[in-house]
């Protein structure tokens, strides 16, 4: 028998992925799974971005890349921030990594020290909290609920931060809850951060463009906090380019340096060809993109009607992503077809195995009393997937 490291043994495997797998498995066994899982859009990635990689290949892009992105793709990206987010960043604040997971990971890389604490609001990111202990931090849960809108709140930050804090994570638009702090909340949050100058803020913006109220915020736009944040962003989600592993960050010169020393002891520059294409996607305006959003718009109320006629779901409107994420605690304690339902976990699994319908658990999210559906799929998909819920359920 192998003797693994430690690291790895102690690491949680994804869950969204592990189900995304079960799924395949199940496919694979002839029966017709509806997957609502994964955060992928379904989507081809638009043709004028297709082009400018096939641009790309015929120009001979073949070689190693810089460690932190061609320069020119770093300007788009500051294009970009100052276009969408009012932000000034300039080159050497710029990282390309191999997608926004891999940007997460360098951060906490470079900035955790054994026993550093960070925040993390539930529910959060699958793979938050496996990658601050994975740098050897701590992860502190605030929990939310759907009652809340699953927004953390200024008191609850305040209550969190011990001397041992070293940083807060957040994403907005959240996966999984889809909830989007505005910038008067962000504001709030910022007023507790700057009685607190040590701490550093992640903020995952990957969602930013799939934002169904209004303007985005980002709290590095505060002139008091923008040289305490890492805003991290990709073009997996609103562009549709999950594959193509492309993600970035704007953040202090000197994190943005650690970053790039991180990368380059471990996959050194990201993909050429596909960086040569996320050129011509930031570069382009957001209404290139928009039928995608307008799409997600209208699944959102699709799911949304069909799962608040499902007796035992408890449900908060998301404002963006893709994702919506009840609380089913209704269920906890029944039996179901002969299928106790002690917790979310049992609930998806109930749910994939007499529903033949894909969830994700609220415990991979830090938020236990829940689960998350994506409506990343069609319309015909969603309203399968609710009618065989509906119908489990009501044969239970």
């Amino acid at each position: 028998m192998y003797q693994l490291s430690d690291r790895i043994n102690n690491m949680s495997t994804s869950q969204t992925l592990a189900m995304a797998a079960k799924t395949r498995e199940l496919k694979a066994e002839g029966k017709d799974i509806i997957g609502l899982s994964l955060g992928e859009p379904d989507f081809n990635t638009p043709d004028f971005i297709k082009e400018a990689a096939i641009q790309a290949i015929n120009d001979n892009y073949n070689s190693y890349t810089p460690v932190d992105g061609y320069v020119e793709l770093k300007d788009a990206i500051i294009n970009k921030f100052k276009r969408d987010n009012g932000l000034t960043y300039d080159r050497s604040q710029i990282v390309v990594s191999t997608g926004a997971k891999q940007s997460l990971a360098n951060v906490a890389m470079v900035m955790l020290n054994p026993g550093d604490e960070v925040i993390l609001p539930c529910p959060y990111w699958v793979s938050y909290a496996e990658i601050v202990k994975l740098a050897e931090g701590v992860p502190v849960e605030v929990p939310t609920s759907v009652e809340s809108d699953f927004k953390m709140t200024p008191q609850q930050l305040e209550a969190a931060i011990t001397p041992k804090t070293k940083m807060l994570w957040y994403s907005s638009p959240s996966n999984p809850s889809g909830m989007v702090y505005s910038k008067d909340e962000l504001r709030a949050l910022a007023d507790v951060l700057v009685k607190h100058p040590n701490i550093i803020v992640v903020s995952d913006e990957i969602y930013e463009h799939i934002n169904f109220v209004g303007e985005h915020a980002s709290m590095a736009q505060f002139e008091d906090m923008y040289d305490r944040v890492v805003t991290v962003n990709g073009v997996s989600k609103a562009f549709a380019m999950t594959g193509w592993r492309i993600g970035y960050i704007g953040a202090p010169a000197e994190i943005a340096r650690a970053c790039n020393k991180m990368q380059g002891q471990i996959t050194s520059g990201a993909n050429c060809i596909a960086q040569r294409a996320v050129i011509t996607a930031l570069e382009a305006p957001v209404s290139k993109i928009q039928y995608m959003i307008d799409r997600f718009k209208s699944r959102r109320k699709l799911i949304i009607d069909l799962l608040s006629d499902i007796p035992g779901f408890t449900i908060t409107e998301p404002e963006g992503a893709f994702y919506v994420f009840p609380d089913v605690s209704y269920f906890f304690g029944k039996t179901l077809n002969d299928y106790e339902i002690k917790d979310a976990t049992d609930f998806s699994m109930f749910l994939l195995e007499r529903a033949l319908v894909a969830t994700v658990t609220g415990d991979a999210f830090g938020s236990p009393n829940c689960i998350r559906l994506s409506y990343a799929a069609s319309e015909t998909e969603i309203e399968e997937a609710m009618k065989r819920i509906k119908n489990a359920l009501s044969e239970a």
